[in-house]
């Protein structure tokens, strides 16, 4: 039996493919995960005290979240690789552009883009104290625990939902491509609970839903959530703008808003460096991968 080299994490979710009824299905099993991870977090707060608790159940009770999920996906996966062909999470079709420069021009395009949204944040009532603080916790404290949740957990979790199980099946289930990137980042949305986070994660989250779709690559998209999530982790610990809550509280009045304009067209121009990458196909450049069978049998 030929070798398939098929040893990459990623790679073993290839052959499931969800559409709108896998994706509430995937919500629902992530909604289990929350109740074993909420478990958790109890019995470390019984055990480590009210504040070590805290700390340590969010380290773990995050990613035990995204367990049941990656599970169906993994278990539906292997029953599914047998007859059907598969897609990848994760390509790497970034001609003509290059990978380096996508890889910097996301990284820009994702500080200028939250920068952009965030007079809409200011539009909402003020934070509830209770959310603040729980939103607080995960950018203030020990800086290592904090990077090792929001900038390494949060993308690779996230990231494999929305865009590498949720987007990908919906574009490879021939779902038009705006609707498919839209409905995936509803999706990212509405996981964070709350419409503070929720805003930003919609605009952002189309943003990463092109980005996947022009390149197939779980890795930009990874790496955008990484930049944006380190550089609010980042501001947490600058003792004079961590209880800041909008840029517009320290940028005088004229000059932020000539900022939020710049940065809205700096977005826009980075968005227009990716309708460069010619799509391969009309679902998006993901690649397919074959059946273990037809794969075996090469």
């Amino acid at each position: 039996m030929a070798k398939r080299g098929n040893y990459k994490f990623l790679d073993k979710f290839s052959w499931y493919i969800p559409g709108f009824g896998g994706m509430f299905t995937l919500l629902l099993w992530l909604l289990a995960g929350g109740v074993a991870g909420s478990i958790v977090m109890i019995i470390c707060t019984a055990v480590l005290g009210a504040q070590s608790g805290a700390v340590y159940g969010n380290l773990l009770s995050y990613p035990i979240m995204f367990i049941p999920p990656m599970i169906y996906a993994g278990v539906r996966s292997a029953s599914l690789s047998m007859e059907h062909y598969g897609v990848k999470l994760d390509s790497n079709n970034f001609s003509p552009v290059g990978g380096v420069l996508c890889a910097l021009i996301v990284t820009l395009m994702t500080l200028a883009a939250g920068f952009a949204t965030e007079p809409l944040t200011n539009l909402l009532p003020p934070m509830p104290e209770l959310l603040k603080q729980a939103l607080e916790s995960l950018t203030s404290g020990n800086v290592w625990l904090n990077f090792l949740m929001v900038s390494i957990f949060a993308p690779i979790c996230e990231e494999w939902l929305c865009r590498g199980m949720v987007l990908r099946g919906l574009l490879s289930n021939k779902v038009r491509p705006a609707v498919a990137i839209a409905v995936s980042a509803l999706f990212f949305a509405v996981i964070h609970l709350n419409p503070w986070q929720a805003i930003p994660a919609f605009i952002l989250g189309c943003l990463f839903g092109y980005v996947y779709y022009k390149t197939g690559s779980l890795k930009l998209t990874m790496l955008m959530h990484f930049v944006n999530n380190t550089f609010a982790l980042i501001m947490g610990h600058i003792d004079s703008l961590k209880d800041m809550e909008s840029w517009s509280e320290v940028i005088p009045s004229p000059t932020y808003w000539v900022l939020v304009a710049a940065c809205a067209l700096l977005t826009v121009l980075c968005l227009l460096v990716f309708r460069k990458i010619t799509l391969s196909k009309p679902e998006g450049n993901m690649d397919t991968v074959p059946s273990i069978f037809d794969s075996d049998a090469d």
